[in-house]
Formats: C-alpha cells, sequence, structure tokens
C-alpha cells in the first residue's frame, strides 16, 4: 500500500461542483481498536445528497433536490443538527476487505470481507443516542479507496453476492428495519409505503414482507414492473387523486414514509384506528400540514427513526446470508464519476440503489 489514496472529497456544502476528486489523498492509519478496510463497492444514500446541500438545516424548508440552497444554516446542517467538519470523505455503505488492524482489535478480520455498520456508537454507552455519529458524516466514509472505522463497526459477510450488490443494504435496508421494529409491524398488518422504488422503500417492502405483513407499495407506474419483483401484495400509482378509493376494502394499520410533501396528510386519513406512523425521511418536502383531530381521535401513534437499536445491523446481515432479502442494484458507476452517479440518483428515475467502485 502506498501512503496516498485516491478520494471524491467534499469541500464544502453547495452543488456537486463540491465534490473534487483527488489521486493522492493522505491514506488513512488505523488507530486503536479500528481497521483499515480496502473499499471494493460503496452506495449511494439520501443522507450524502442532503448533507452536502445542506438540506438538514431547519434554515429549508423545501424538497430534496440536490442543489445547493440560497440559505444553509451553518450550525445545522447534518442530519445531527451540528456542523459538518470540511473536507470529509462520504459515503456510509462501504464493502470491503480488511487490509490492517490497530491496537486491540481483532487481527483474525485482516482478509475477511466485511459490511460497515454506519452508527458510529460511544463504546462506552452505545445505546446512547445523543452521542451517536454516521460514517461519511461526523468521520470519513467510503467515497475513497480506503477507509478507517471501529473493528466493532463491522460484520464478515458470507454471500455469493458482489461487492456491488452487498454495498445496496446497510443504509436503506437498516432504515428500513429500524421504522418497521418501531412501529411494531408483525403479521396481521397491512403496511402501506410511499415511494416503493427507491432504496429504502424497497428495502420497506421485503422487510416487511418478511415480518409477514401484507404491503401495499405506491411508485410511479413506470416502475411497477420492477417493484412488483420485490413482492408487494398490491401496487398503487405514486399518488392517487383518491386514495382511499384507490384502497378499495384494504384497511392499512401501518404508514412507512420516507417522502412527506404535500402528499402526506393523505396517508394520514387512510390508517385505521389505532394505526402507526413511521417515518425516517421527507424527500418530497419536510414541511407537512397536520389535522390534530385525525391524531387523537383516531388513537393514532406516529414514531420517528433514525438512530438505529445495536442489533437491527446484525439482523440484515443475517437476513442476507440466509437469502431471505435480496439487493436491488440499479447501477454502478467509478468512484471518480460520483457526481455523475448522484446526478442520476437526484433524478430518481432508477429502481433501487446506485454504487459507486473504486
Amino acid at each position: 500500500m502506498t501512503a496516498t489514496m485516491k478520494a471524491m472529497v467534499l469541500t464544502g456544502h453547495g452543488g456537486l461542483d463540491r465534490y473534487v476528486w483527488h489521486e493522492d489523498w493522505p491514506r488513512p492509519e488505523p488507530g486503536a481498536m479500528e481497521a483499515l478496510i480496502r473499499v471494493r463497492a460503496c452506495g449511494l444514500n439520501n443522507t450524502d445528497v442532503n448533507t452536502r446541500s445542506g438540506w438538514y438545516s431547519k434554515t429549508v424548508d423545501e424538497a430534496t433536490t440536490g442543489d445547493a440552497y440560497t440559505d444553509v444554516g451553518e450550525q445545522d446542517p447534518s442530519w445531527g443538527g451540528a456542523p459538518i467538519v470540511f473536507p470529509r470523505i462520504q459515503g456510509a455503505d462501504a464493502v470491503g476487505e480488511v487490509v490492517a488492524v490497530g491496537e486491540g482489535a481483532d487481527p483474525a478480520l485482516v482478509g475477511r470481507r466485511v459490511m460497515v455498520d454506519a452508527w458510529l456508537r460511544d463504546w462506552s454507552d452505545p445505546d446512547n443516542k445523543d452521542k451517536a455519529g454516521y460514517f461519511g458524516s461526523e468521520i470519513d466514509g467510503g467515497f475513497a479507496e480506503f477507509t478507517t472505522i471501529d473493528a466493532r463497526n463491522l460484520a464478515v459477510v458470507q454471500s455469493d453476492l458482489s461487492d456491488a450488490e452487498l454495498a445496496t443494504f446497510s443504509c436503506s435496508y437498516t432504515t428500513a428495519e429500524g421504522m418497521l421494529a418501531r412501529a411494531g409491524v408483525g403479521a396481521g398488518d397491512t403496511v402501506l409505503v410511499p415511494g416503493a422504488s427507491g432504496g429504502v422503500g424497497g428495502a420497506l417492502v421485503q422487510l416487511a414482507r418478511r415480518r409477514g405483513a401484507r404491503v401495499i407499495a405506491m411508485a410511479s407506474e413506470a416502475k411497477h414492473a420492477d417493484v412488483a419483483r420485490l413482492g408487494p401484495d398490491r401496487i398503487l400509482p405514486r399518488a392517487p387523486g383518491d386514495l382511499r378509493a384507490a384502497l378499495g376494502g384494504d384497511k392499512v394499520t401501518v404508514v412507512a414514509d420516507i417522502v412527506g410533501g404535500p402528499y402526506w396528510a393523505r396517508l394520514i386519513d387512510v390508517l385505521e384506528r389505532g394505526g402507526r406512523y413511521t417515518c425516517s425521511g421527507a424527500i418530497a418536502g419536510p414541511m407537512v400540514t397536520l389535522d390534530l383531530r385525525t391524531l387523537y381521535l383516531r388513537d393514532l401513534t406516529f414514531t420517528g427513526s433514525t438512530v438505529i437499536p445495536r442489533g437491527v445491523f446484525a439482523d440484515v446481515v443475517r437476513y442476507i446470508e440466509r437469502g431471505e432479502i435480496r439487493p436491488v442494484l440499479a447501477a454502478t458507476y467509478p468512484l471518480n464519476r460520483l457526481r455523475e452517479a448522484q446526478a442520476a440518483f437526484i433524478e430518481k428515475r432508477h429502481t433501487g440503489n446506485i454504487v459507486v467502485v473504486p
């Protein structure tokens, strides 16, 4: 290994021009309890776009566009409501090979293929959400030839899937599983999934079905054939004018939402009495209108879901190894074309996940 590496480096909040390609970026060294990973593939996610553009800032109330916003609060532009240190290498969904470990980390990891759990924890207080960080946000991530992370954030994976296929899982599927766990989804539920053609949406379809729930997916009609392969019980258009009529006799007990935006109130209106709404995104816009009478008179429960419990990542890895969930790889790009890959990701013409390869 040389002392330098190729990396796509984010230099600040703004448009895609804020990514700068380097072929001689300093290669990191593993510290105590850390592993050095040769990255083989890394998936793209909305978190990358939202952090780059500063969309998480409360000064922004528009939909996720991936473009530069005119006014981004510098004190709360990250998922955690804190400033980001630049330059920063993003990329949460890293898959690769461990090539070295630091003091205290298990040397048996060297040479093993691993997936990264992106949630950074204070291992003296691992369940404290206030102390959580995110790989590619609070520390450098996987949009590079090499990266380092605490070895306790790694899972050795036994799978015939390619590196690019494995790189579609970590963020989207742990996000989805965390949402379903918070909402207590199980057999007997009917789960409505807006945005079912996206990474998290598709994961919600598969994971809700795995839990024994009936699943109704919502997606643009051009993507219905792709979404059908995920196994939903029904597929509806992306935004029916009369959602209740489109549902027919189906009674929705859970809405699992990452879309938000102006259609949001219609999703809430179709929840059955005692129903649950769980949310981990708002790509169509964060500002919504709620009739509080709907919330309390129908005994609804709302849950937000971001920082996942520790066991969720390990569960997802087991589902992969047992073949209970499958990847939906939309496209693969070379890492030096990350800007092009992210532009395609933002356009949302794909189904599933987009991955970059160093």
